[in-house]
């Protein structure tokens, strides 16, 4: 649908006529009638139908719908960093609650028990998720986490240069540049071998000017890192450790806070969260205790009140913007609540062994998947090495094309890596998790199969 709206008359001189000249010759214009010629001018340009029914306007709505290619409709092997998990009814269900739907930011705690209560809840799975001292009550989503997290090293160590592998997902590489690109920080990759980290590369490079060593575990490529090597080498080098981590799979791997990360990031969207268009996600970050005052974020405490009951209250906000204004660690000026409560009421739900079964059939049925497909003849594996839920694939044929192919056939393959990975010759990424039977992925394996 072409954007259209009305420009009324008002004056739209900024300040003055050189400014004004300015301005439009910085964006390419003469004057600002060329700046607007593409958009009506009046009512009547419009050209807006006559009103809808009730019944008209529901029909239309599912003619449009029935057009897109959505996942329900297609068997996806897509991931990349949004996944496709099963989530019970009930978060779905508790997440509509009015109560927690309308929740904003809970800083009268008086009316704000319920909120306060499941943010704290959220709080203590995730430190034990990831074996770590202290959670915030989420940040904006995962590639936002890992950016504060290199912040509050650069601000502690005083130091310029970070580490971050070159198998870090390309959006976080991204954000973590933004933010830090008027900073004069050096964002020094680690290469990879194998699809693991360089570990001679990060021993010789690991110096005292280093103000952080990030590691991703699963990493991009779905290979699982030998992470527990880094922390010694980063204590050495007075180098803060940060881990990124797909929280389903510390079902099975080692937490961070166990092999002596200082902050463990992540996305929690796998935490029954659907995936969508961009969003609503979920940032992680979990640190020490010794870097508590120094998190981003919204941080609930438990407490007592006047009458010796338990009770649940924002903490240390002398942290925040709303307080501290520049001074404060981060500028977090909302709350994700909400999709913090959605990911309390999946954990809560599946349980410790639930999870744990969870990150296996992730593990499973993505090694099964990796074993038929690399039997195909035009098919190569490019890393021999350990992985979680995702894998890398070359193909005799360009991944554009096989996935065009595939989506004719109702599959959704994997995701062409080529414009951030050129030296891996028509690469893609494939994701597998526990919602694949074996009678899909084997379905599959027919179609690449008659497309290869």
């Amino acid at each position: 649908m072409p954007f259209s709206c009305i420009i009324p008359e008002m004056d739209f001189t900024p300040h003055t006529d050189s400014e004004r000249k300015e301005m439009l010759a910085a964006i390419g214009v003469a004057d600002f009638k060329e700046l607007v010629k593409d958009l009506p001018l009046s009512k009547t340009d419009l050209n807006i139908p006559s009103g809808l029914s009730e019944g008209e306007v529901v029909r239309l709505g599912l003619e449009l719908g029935s057009k897109n290619q959505a996942a329900p409709r297609l068997m996806s092997f897509l991931g990349a960093g949004a996944y496709d998990h099963f989530s019970p009814a009930a978060v779905s269900a508790l997440m509509s609650r009015g109560e927690f739907l309308t929740s904003y930011t809970p800083y009268q705690p008086e009316v704000s028990q319920g909120t306060l209560q499941t943010l704290y809840e959220f709080q203590s799975m995730i430190c034990e998720l990831m074996g770590m001292d202290v959670t915030n009550a989420g940040m904006y989503e995962g590639a936002s986490s890992l950016a504060e997290a290199v912040l509050l090293a650069l601000r502690e160590t005083g130091r310029k240069k970070v580490l971050i592998p070159q198998s870090l997902h390309p959006d976080y590489k991204t954000v973590l540049a933004t933010y830090t690109l008027e900073s004069g920080t050096q964002l020094i990759e680690i290469p990879y071998k194998n699809g693991l980290l360089d570990m001679g590369f990060v021993a010789k490079n690991l110096t005292t000017e280093v103000a952080a060593v990030v590691v991703q575990n699963p990493n991009f490529f779905g290979v699982v890192e030998p992470a527990e090597q880094i922390a010694p080498l980063a204590q050495a080098a007075g180098a803060l450790f940060i881990v990124a981590v797909n929280p389903i799979s510390l079902g099975l791997l080692t937490p961070p806070g166990e092999y002596g990360a200082d902050i463990a990031v992540a996305e929690g969207q796998s935490l029954g969260i659907a995936p969508g268009f961009g969003g609503p996600y979920l940032g992680l970050f979990a640190c020490k205790t010794k870097w508590l005052r120094k998190m981003p974020g919204r941080l609930v405490g438990q407490t007592v009140d006047v009458d010796g009951k338990r009770a649940f209250v924002l903490t240390l906000q002398a942290r925040e913007q709303h307080i501290r204004r520049e001074k404060a660690t981060s500028n977090v000026c909302t709350t994700t609540a909400l999709i913090g409560s959605c990911a309390t009421f999946y954990m809560s739900l599946i349980g410790k062994q639930g999870l744990r079964d969870v990150a296996y059939q992730n593990l499973a049925k993505a090694r099964y998947a990796f074993d038929q497909i690399t039997q195909i003849p035009g098919v190569r594996a490019p890393f021999s090495t350990p992985i979680f839920n995702e894998f890398v694939l070359q193909t005799k044929i360009s991944p554009d094309i096989l996935q065009q192919k595939l989506l004719e056939r109702g599959i959704v393959g994997g995701l062409p890596i080529k414009k951030w990975y050129p030296e891996l010759e028509n690469a893609s990424l494939w994701c597998v998790t526990e919602t694949k039977t074996k009678a899909d992925i084997d379905l599959l394996v027919k179609l690449l199969k008659e497309v290869l």
